[in-house]
């Protein structure tokens, strides 16, 4: 068995992640969500997906998993922490952001399955 450097392990983990939330965007798109900011982040966290459908801003976490359960408990209360963060930093940015309402998804990206799009997760 051959064992990579841990900058090479990285890297693919951050291509992987990434391609993750391209997969999620899509998934969302077809959904009839606008994609409005892809890995915002601030100093208090970071949000992997904005995506708007009319008044409702949807604060999207994107997990690449094995399966469903993994991807959903795999969100921590830290990270749902920083991500609620992360929106009052975005959404006091917004001009109309006294008419948006929000709510926290999480996307399920598993192998060879199309994604799996969870509404207000937490």
């Amino acid at each position: 068995m051959r064992v990579e450097p841990p900058d090479n392990r990285k890297l693919k983990a951050l291509k992987r992640g990434h391609f993750a939330e391209y997969r999620a965007a899509l998934c969302l798109m077809l959904k009839g969500y606008r994609i409005v900011a892809m890995r915002y982040r601030t100093r208090l966290g970071e949000i992997d997906i904005i995506a708007r459908r009319g008044d409702l801003i949807a604060c999207v976490e994107v997990k690449a998993r094995r399966g469903f359960d993994e991807a959903v408990f795999a969100v921590s209360d830290t990270a749902q922490r920083r991500i609620r963060a992360a929106s009052d930093i975005w959404l006091s940015r917004q001009a109309d952001f006294h008419r948006l309402s929000v709510r926290y998804d999480i996307v399920a990206v598993m192998p060879w399955r199309w994604p799996r799009h969870l509404p207000d997760a937490f």
